[in-house]
């Protein structure tokens, strides 16, 4: 009877119940998180499509897993046993780009690069830019609140989406914001549900925020001597400047990366300073002079510039392949803390002693810029018993950041993967306004079960 509904609702073809197709639909990328099986994946193509499935899921009380392009790092596109995945992929059409209002308005399928190229032909950025970028949806990255490179000056997903239109659980369509840049009328619902990981309703459109597209960007980068140095050199960097980009690479990174990609990096350095200046002209040049006095003042072994565009795109390189540089050396488990920018050295300094104390190997990268970094620990394919340290590693790192100020997650999501750690950065009336917030607006619990929501102690 689910099943007729569905293919009544959308067509033959969007509604598969293969398992051997289904299996390709069952988790996202989060290492050591249950998948369960759905009963159905589907590929609706509008958002009444979306509303005729969730009237069919409540109706018969099957859950409801929103995916995008399955690219989460936190397990919240994981199935549960007998829900139905609704995968966004189909709907990615850009509605509209419209340059004097400075907005685009996409559907959530719609993948980054492809908005970002789109906005260029109109002399326009979209600023959020995940390292996924290539290969993420906008839903997913509004779903996750994504962050990515140009935080540090630009902000997060939430900082550039003005308006949604959400499914909600019942069925009914719903439109939240505005196309205006500014507006206060009513509860923020729109940020209420950037970031809410499918829990709350399933966003089928978002309007964004466009900007005038930047200058070529100036990198500078610089080896340090030490974390220390590298920390202090960024926190000198952010008190007089606001670079568009600022990441940090540490010793064991570097030398993933050298190893797989021969780019010259200095393996010596303690840490590798990345910043960027997207300044015009000569504003731009004079940025790009401070960023070199601050690294050279902070002890930099070697600091260098680009000269093309090119150049600065190559030099960018390292810190890209930071992450699949790790991923070669084994199972990894990818951390995304984010603690205040002035605790940058106690973070790194607490990383390095987690490491000692449980034997895992840890690579530390992330934005610097804006305190959101991801100690990345390796388990060796041929150390089965290295999973053991690992584990105990990821979660003395959420503690950490938690000790320091800071929080769980930047950027990735809590999904399944931090729920535990999400109920320890919340107090006890936090808990339950997110559980009474959940209960109104999803009462039968379908939406995205077990995800985005602390574990309760």
């Amino acid at each position: 009877m689910f099943l007729t509904r569905l293919r009544d609702a959308l067509t033959e073809a969007d509604v598969v119940d293969d398992p051997q197709i289904i299996e390709s639909y069952r988790a996202d990328h989060a290492p050591g998180v249950p998948a369960g099986m759905p009963r159905a994946v589907v590929f609706p193509r509008s958002a009444e499509q979306v509303a005729a499935v969730l009237r069919a899921a409540v109706a018969e009380r099957v859950p409801v897993v929103p995916r995008g392009a399955g690219s989460g790092l936190a397990g919240g596109a994981n199935a549960v046993d007998g829900c139905v995945v609704v995968v966004m992929d189909r709907m990615d059409e850009i509605v509209r780009i419209d340059p004097l209002d400075g907005v685009a308005v996409v559907q959530p399928g719609v993948r980054n690069t492809a908005l970002r190229e789109a906005a260029a032909e109109h002399g326009l950025w979209y600023a959020p830019d995940p390292a996924s970028r290539d290969f993420c949806s906008i839903g997913g990255n509004v779903a996750t609140n994504a962050g990515g490179l140009c935080c540090v000056k630009y902000g997060v997903t939430r900082d550039s989406v003005l308006a949604l239109q959400v499914v909600l659980a019942d069925g009914s369509i719903t439109r939240l914001g505005r196309r205006s840049i500014k507006g206060v009328a009513g509860y923020d619902l729109t940020g209420l549900f950037v970031g809410s990981e499918g829990t709350l309703g399933i966003i089928t459109e978002v309007t964004v925020r466009l900007r005038p597209l930047p200058p070529p960007a100036i990198t500078v980068v610089a080896s340090m001597p030490g974390l220390t140095a590298a920390a202090t050199a960024v926190q000198s960097c952010l008190t007089t400047m606001t670079p568009s980009l600022l990441e940090l690479l540490d010793r064991r990174t570097i030398r993933a990366v050298e190893e797989w990609k021969g780019l010259g990096l200095d393996t010596s350095a303690a840490a590798l300073l990345l910043a960027q200046t997207d300044l015009p002209g000569e504003a731009g040049e004079a940025e790009a002079r401070r960023l070199e006095q601050t690294f050279t003042e902070h002890g930099a072994l070697e600091v260098y510039r680009s000269e093309t565009a090119e150049e600065a795109e190559l030099l960018l390189g390292a810190r890209r392949f930071a992450f699949p540089a790790l991923e070669r050396l084994g199972r990894v488990y990818l951390e995304d803390i984010a603690i205040p920018r002035g605790r940058l050295a106690d973070l790194l300094a607490a990383v390095e002693r987690i490491a000692d104390r449980t034997g895992a190997i840890v690579g530390t990268f992330g934005h610097a810029g804006d305190g959101n970094m991801h100690p990345t620990i390796v388990a060796p394919w041929d150390a089965p018993e290295a999973g053991t340290a690992a584990t105990a590693a990821f979660h003395a790192i959420m503690d950490a950041a938690l000790d320091l100020g800071g929080t769980i997650t930047g950027e990735h999501g809590v999904g399944l993967l931090k729920r535990h750690g999400l109920a320890g950065e919340l107090d006890d009336t936090a808990r339950r306004l997110h559980l009474q917030i959940k209960q109104t607006l999803d009462p039968y619990g379908l939406l995205n079960p077990g995800k985005a929501l602390p574990s309760m102690p």
